[in-house]
């Protein structure tokens, strides 16, 4: 406005601004609204079901017509293999025999058999009296198994080797020495196999036959000493 006014007092021409014709309003796009036909069933003359989903391909394209008309597989049977037939034992065992026979050179087959092996067991049969529990109730009656012994003593190799008679029977297990005399008796494999360790060290022996034993709870009351040195 004051710029104006300046203007008009100097005399400078003002400028006048272009004068904006207004636009005709635009017009709204007609919207063409198609009305459901009436659908009744009994109308069709091809017999199309509108809810079944169309065929791929269509019955009328040229991949139906060029290609074999097969029915679908859920149409077609489906046989079942039939089991493999069971094998015959007496002509197999007979064949493997027969092979092993006359390829024995180069197929070493190992013989059919059902025989049961059976290892012989080194225990023997005591004498009544004598059995496990026989032998834990001897421990606990008080009488003396250390052979005389009253304290601990410090066995030598060469002393541990002068007691290997029946009736002054030592061995060293684990580096302990025990009087086996009382216990020999009641071995479960017998006097003769228990002598084979009398006057040396039978931990090896003892290990071998079996580990799974404790000769510290089988032979407390048999300790006389321990192993030393010579």
């Amino acid at each position: 406005m004051t710029t104006y006014f300046r203007n008009w007092l100097l005399g400078v021409p003002t400028q006048t601004e272009p004068e904006i014709k207004p636009q005709p309003p635009l017009e709204a796009p007609e919207i063409e609204v198609i009305e459901p036909q009436d659908y009744d069933g009994n109308d069709s003359d091809d017999g199309y079901d509108t809810d079944r989903p169309p065929a791929f391909p269509a019955l009328n394209s040229p991949q139906r017509a060029s290609g074999p008309s097969k029915p679908p597989s859920s149409q077609r049977s489906i046989g079942l293999m039939a089991p493999p037939p069971v094998p015959n034992r007496k002509s197999a065992s007979s064949s493997l025999s027969a092979t092993g026979a006359t390829s024995s050179g180069s197929n070493n087959l190992a013989p059919l058999t059902t025989t049961k092996v059976v290892k012989k067991s080194r225990k023997v049969a005591l004498a009544p009296g004598h059995s496990t529990l026989d032998w834990a109730n001897l421990k606990t009656s008080g009488e003396d198994l250390r052979g005389g012994v009253r304290t601990l003593l410090r066995v030598t190799p060469s002393m541990l080797k002068e007691h290997n008679k029946k009736d002054d029977a030592w061995s060293s297990f684990s580096g302990k020495v025990y009087n086996m005399t009382p216990y020999l008796p009641y071995h479960p494999g017998g006097e003769k196999e228990l002598m084979r360790v009398a006057g040396r060290d039978g931990t090896k022996l003892f290990a071998l036959t079996h580990a799974w034993v404790s000769v510290d709870m089988m032979m407390d009351a048999c300790l006389v000493g321990l192993m030393v040195p010579e």
